[in-house]
């Protein structure tokens, strides 16, 4: 008579190695969070402390000799025109291309416009200042002439045109091609997670593909595309190089063809390596504002998607 040997582990054993690798991850993700909490905390912390003295000092003796808000504000106005002219542009063209990409055109159409993409989000920010500057800059000269005869009465386009063409309206197209990788990359990963089922459904029902995209493929989408945009505007608030190569600095004016105006990061770019004392302080400060306004901003993101997550079409 022949016995059979038992390899198998006790699932006593199994189960307790089970609870201590969940134990051990759950315990590097907690410790992940929090480090990320640390390292906030202390960025903030640093641009408090290094601006205080900007905060406590006399007025006149800050850039502009009107005091810190004076300085700070038309910076502000520079940074959200920019962004919003950016975001104006670039989101529906986005939006669009990434439907095209996962919906509407073959594989060997869609996989090279998906690489273009992609790749396109690796150049460098200071390629697209300098071909803004030297290449797009002075081709919109004509269309802000246009503008500035014809369009005049409107404040945005009022009053003599550039004849540079680094105006805030430059910037934020330099800025539009800049984000629209973003928006475009998250955007097609997100409609490409939509059920199948869900589309087939729609379409068994007698949609058209447009009818099934509204229906299907954007509900679902909608939490994706709004962190998309966010994402794409923190890119576009935080953006240096291309800005200061793009923008003409002068006083705040509020027309976008005219030059003049400039953006809170690319103040601190183009005056930090020879700031000292008081003056540098008044970057830090404006750095502290920055960081504020993106911290601002995200949150309004996560409010947008944590209400409408319930409505997604995925539930």
């Amino acid at each position: 008579m022949s016995t059979t040997v038992s390899t198998r582990k006790p699932e006593s054993t199994s189960s307790a190695a089970g609870r201590a690798g969940d134990s051990v991850f759950s315990g590097l993700s907690l410790a992940a969070g929090i480090l990320i909490f640390v390292v906030l905390a202390a960025v903030a912390l640093f641009l408090f402390l290094q601006a205080l003295p900007t905060f406590t000092a006399d007025p006149a003796k800050i850039t502009g000799g009107e005091g810190f808000l004076a300085y700070i504000w038309p910076l502000i106005v520079g940074t959200l025109i920019a962004s919003v002219i950016a975001l104006v542009i670039a989101t529906p063209v986005g939006i669009l291309v990434a439907l095209y990409i996962s919906h509407y055109a073959p594989a060997r159409v869609s996989r090279p416009v998906g690489y273009v993409i992609d790749l396109l989000a690796a150049i460098p920010s200071v390629i697209f200042g300098a071909w803004g500057a030297t290449v797009l800059a002075p081709a919109l000269v004509p269309l802000y002439t246009w503008l500035s005869e014809h369009l005049g009465f409107i404040p945005f386009f009022g009053g003599p045109a550039s004849q540079t063409g680094k105006t805030m309206l430059t910037a934020g197209v330099v800025l539009a091609i800049m984000i629209l990788p973003i928006i475009t990359s998250m955007s097609r990963e997100i409609f490409t997670q939509t059920p199948k089922l869900h589309e087939e459904a729609a379409l068994a029902l007698g949609a058209t593909r447009w009818e099934m995209i509204r229906m299907s493929v954007l509900p679902f989408a909608r939490p994706g595309i709004i962190s998309s945009v966010m994402l794409a505007l923190g890119r576009a608030l935080g953006e240096t190089m291309a800005v200061a190569l793009v923008l003409s600095s002068g006083p705040m004016i509020p027309s976008l063809i005219k030059s003049g105006n400039q953006t809170i990061a690319a103040e601190i770019a183009l005056n930090f390596p020879e700031a000292y004392q008081l003056r540098l302080s008044e970057l830090i400060a404006a750095g502290l504002v920055l960081f504020l306004i993106t911290l601002v901003v995200n949150m309004i993101a996560r409010a947008i998607i944590a209400r409408y997550k319930e409505f997604s079409g995925a539930n």
